[in-house]
Order: C-alpha cells, then structure tokens, then sequence
C-alpha cells in the first residue's frame, strides 16, 4: 500500500459536492453537456466525489427554486451557465432572488469588464467609448448578488462569481472548466486528498444482487465509512452477464473492508473473475 500523509479532514466529514447545469440548448438536445464529465475529472484529481447534478432550463422560477436548495444545503455546489446579459440569461437574477439580496455591479468585475472593452478596441484598432450603449450593455455581465465575490475568467476576463458555498461560472467550457480549476485549489485545497480515495472489487459470476444484499449491508454496517456497491451487467463484452461487487472509500478502511467481502462471498458458491482497483 503506497504511503500517503493523514488528510486534515477525513472523507466523512468534508462536504458534498453538487453540480447544477443551467439551459434549455442542453434539455432540448441541441447542445450534449461535457461538464459532468469534466467536474467529474476535475473533482477526482483532487481525491474528491461528485455528490449529485442538477439540470435545469431557462425557467427563472425552476433555476430559483434550485439555488435555493443549493444555498440552504451548505454543500459545494458549481453552477454552469446563464450568467451572461441576453434576455435568456436569468443565473444572475434568480441567485440574488434566491438569497434575499439585491444585484449590484461588482467593482472589480467592473474594472474587469472595462479592461476587456479596451483590448478589444485595441484588437479592432477603434477608440474605445466607455458610454456606447453596447459597451454599457456588456457591465449587466458584472452585476452580481450583493456580498459575492469574483471568480477571475483567463478566457476573457469576464467574471464568474461565488456566494458563500455556491459558485457560478459561464456554460462555455473554454471557460468554465478553469474556473472550476480556480476554485477548488483557491477555495478547497484543504479537502485535496489525492489517492484518499479508492475502490476494490471483483466480478461475480452466477449470483442475484437480491441474495447478495444481506452481505453488503453487514459490510456497511461492520465498516462504517464505507460504501458497498453492486453493478450488474447482462452483455458486457468481456464478462457476459456478471456483478461488480466491490467497497470504496478511505484505503485503510477499504483493506479492511474488501477481504470481509470476499470472505463473505465463499457462503454463495459464486464464481469469481478478475479483481479490480481503482484509485
């Protein structure tokens, strides 16, 4: 087993992580979403779990409904999309509305949004006209809850941002992902734990999740902190019809855990196939 230092914060007692992803292009199909996958990434290279995801469309009473939770949760939860100043861009609103607070422009996404108003003057090679509508337009984009804080975009400078717990970032990956990157390591590098985390199992040959249940209960209840599951597969194209039964959790507790499992498993004559590790 590799050596690895006591994380100041155990697995059970850092937050949950949730994901909420906000429009309508996604649940109509026009749009595929890649950031489940990609916070799901992001999150494991730090040792860390994605707890739930959320999808919601552009309805401002839906999107509110779900900030509320998010807000009331305590949880770490990343909210993608929305935040633009179009007439379909509610996040912004429905965040302020879903606390309690006002919108109010931000100083320094302020002072960001007219720094990126300037290069792209320069860009253009035009004088840049702080008051032309369309560049009083773009500062919408910097009117955050009151009491938020900024999340800085290296795409173009213009700001995400973060109430308490819940942080809000573009739905355009390009910058939303390092966004997410700037947060975890600004915000939560404490609950970084890389290789805290691991998965054991084995393949199951010839046996009922049904019959098996009674096993992993008593592994979860013998083990507390640990999680038993069981993935059935009925065409997989190397095992055929199988279970992945297996425990994850913190090492030490899951080295524990997983010979108890595979003791148990001798009472239901079951054939085992290859085991599986994974950090």
């Amino acid at each position: 087993m590799t050596n690895r230092s006591t994380p100041e914060i155990p697995v059970s007692a850092a937050p949950s992580f949730g994901l909420v992803i906000i429009g309508d292009e996604i649940l109509s199909g026009k749009r595929a979403d890649k950031h489940l996958s990609k916070v799901i990434e992001l999150l494991k290279a730090r040792g860390l779990q994605l707890a739930y995801a959320d999808y919601v469309g552009d309805s401002p009473d839906r999107i509110t409904a779900t900030l509320q939770r998010a807000f009331a949760s305590g949880d770490v939860v990343f909210s993608c999309g929305g935040i633009g100043a179009t007439p379909d861009d509610h996040t912004r609103q429905c965040a302020a509305r879903a606390l309690g607070v006002e919108l109010a422009l931000h100083p320094q996404a302020e002072a960001l949004i007219r720094e990126r108003m300037q290069d792209m003057a320069k860009e253009q090679g035009v004088p840049y006209e702080p008051d032309r509508s369309d560049n009083i337009h773009r500062l919408n984009m910097g009117m955050f809850p009151v009491g938020a804080s900024i999340i800085p975009n290296p795409f173009n400078k213009i700001a995400g941002f973060s109430c308490g717990s819940v942080h809000f970032v573009p739905g355009f990956p390009v910058m939303a992902w390092p966004m997410i990157e700037w947060v975890l390591d600004h915000h939560y590098a404490h609950l970084h734990r890389v290789a805290a985390w691991i998965e054991k199992s084995v393949i199951v040959y010839g046996a009922m999740e049904a019959t098996l249940t009674p096993l992993m209960e008593r592994i979860e209840q013998r083990y507390a902190g640990v999680k038993v599951f069981s993935l059935p597969s009925v065409d997989h194209p190397q095992y055929g019809r199988h279970i992945e039964l297996g425990v994850k959790g913190e090492p030490d507790l899951v080295e524990q855990a997983y010979p108890a499992l595979l003791s148990g498993l001798k009472a239901f004559d079951a054939k085992l196939g290859p085991e599986v590790v994974q950090n």
